[in-house]
């Protein structure tokens, strides 16, 4: 029986899925192996009766530059209990799988790094290499690597904002843009940079202060109020989902939304509107100042997840899915392949990576950075203490407003 590898796809979609799976596939194929897709992520390898195909030449050559996961993705994560009652160590042996590849973020990524522990444990001579992807940019790759995805998501986005942005100077309107980012703000900082928005709110921004609704609203006012001082009388604001998970729970409830929770304790943030919820706060906060201005809320999340990748993540993804055959004829095991930015791929452990609870933590925007720095320092437009005076016939108290009070920067 030839020997083979096996691969799944776990957590939400990311552009570049296809691309991974097509190109270990090939680069396998190639290599003499029976390639086998796994559906339903981790909940194929705790089942007795999991859902799986061959994977050939045709199918990899057909799926690598589509957009989605041909490979039915889940966000099963196994119980301890399900590791020493339910995993189908059967599936390796009878299909003589002598490596498991993992396709997803961090939840996928500290689910692997139990397998490995576990694999380990067992003496189960089954190697595990993991690729990571997600659109939030937020698995912790050395020197401000990418994840696979996040390219291709930003540029999505970034067509939508742009037309949101365009709309706002023709209709002389306000837009208030969420972005998907559950603990990270890279996505939303990339479009609102990208955009030219005049104001962006990430949860890295509160570094120095607690996030409230409050903040969160005043944040955008302060960006209409320097523009009605400019002359300027549209804008729009992009606000990263990620600030609700770092608010109280009190707060929560100050935003008027009741969240159900996913089976790994994160609130459905896509179940609700963000933009929707914000733009409510936003237009309440508005009518009590008696400032006319109208706003538009816009939602930029699902949209951007199963599109088609672009040439970055195309090219970028390939190279992930050859290193994977390269860190298997090494005898690397336990680890994610990293592509370094001079085009070295090598491991990367997931042990080296993993908190005292063992999962992955994320990394976030580097707020101190110069990268960031400069677009808040520059291309973002609110109230500074320079404005007070001419602000005074507008808000009675424009000092509430003032972008740097507000951070406690």
């Amino acid at each position: 029986m030839k020997e083979a590898v096996a691969i799944l796809t776990g957590g939400g979609p990311a552009p570049g899925m296809n691309t991974v799976v097509g190109s270990v596939t090939k680069t396998f194929i190639a290599k003499g192996y029976r390639v086998i897709g796994l559906h339903y992520g981790y909940s194929g390898l705790f089942n007795p009766s999991p859902r799986y195909e061959d994977l050939d030449f045709f199918k990899a050559d057909y799926i690598f530059n589509q957009g989605g996961s041909y490979l039915t993705m889940s966000r099963f994560k196994p119980k301890d209990s399900d590791f020493e009652n339910n995993f189908n160590l059967s599936f390796f042996k009878d299909n003589n799988i002598k490596l498991l590849v993992t396709v997803g973020g961090d939840d996928t990524a500290s689910t692997a790094n139990r397998i490995a522990k576990f694999l380990e444990a067992k003496h189960y001579p089954i190697a595990n290499i993991h690729v990571p992807k997600t659109i939030d940019n937020d698995l912790p790759l050395p020197m401000g690597t990418p994840t696979f995805g996040y390219q291709s998501a930003k540029e999505g986005g970034a067509v939508i904002g742009r037309a949101v942005y365009n709309d706002a100077r023709t209709s002389a309107n306000w837009f208030v843009v969420a972005a998907m980012g559950r603990s990270a703000g890279h996505l939303a900082f990339g479009i609102g940079a990208a955009c030219h928005y005049p104001m962006i709110v990430i949860p890295e921004m509160f570094n120095k202060t607690e996030i409230t609704v409050e903040k969160i609203v005043n944040l955008v006012i302060s960006a209409i109020l320097k523009r009605k001082l400019m002359g300027v009388a549209y804008g729009a604001a992009i606000i990263s989902e990620g600030v609700f998970h770092a608010l109280s729970d009190e707060q929560i409830k100050l935003s008027g939304v009741n969240f159900s929770y996913d089976d790994h304790g994160h609130p459905e943030l896509g179940k609700v509107s963000k933009a929707h919820i914000f733009n409510e706060m936003l237009e309440k906060k508005l009518k009590k100042l008696n400032l006319s201005v109208k706003t538009r809320p816009v939602e930029i999340g699902y949209e951007v997840r199963c599109q088609t990748p672009i040439a970055y993540d195309l090219v970028y993804c390939s190279e992930l899915g050859m290193g994977v055959y390269k860190l298997f004829s090494e005898g690397k095991t336990g680890c994610m392949v990293y592509l370094s930015p001079d085009g070295m791929v090598s491991p990367l452990y997931l042990k080296d990576l993993q908190d005292e609870t063992g999962k992955i933590p994320p990394r976030l925007v580097n707020i101190a950075s110069d990268k960031i720095m400069q677009v808040f320092d520059n291309l973002l437009n609110y109230v500074t203490k320079d404005d007070y005076e001419a602000l005074k016939g507008v808000v009675d108290n424009p000092e509430e407003y003032d972008f740097r009070k507000i951070l406690n920067w």
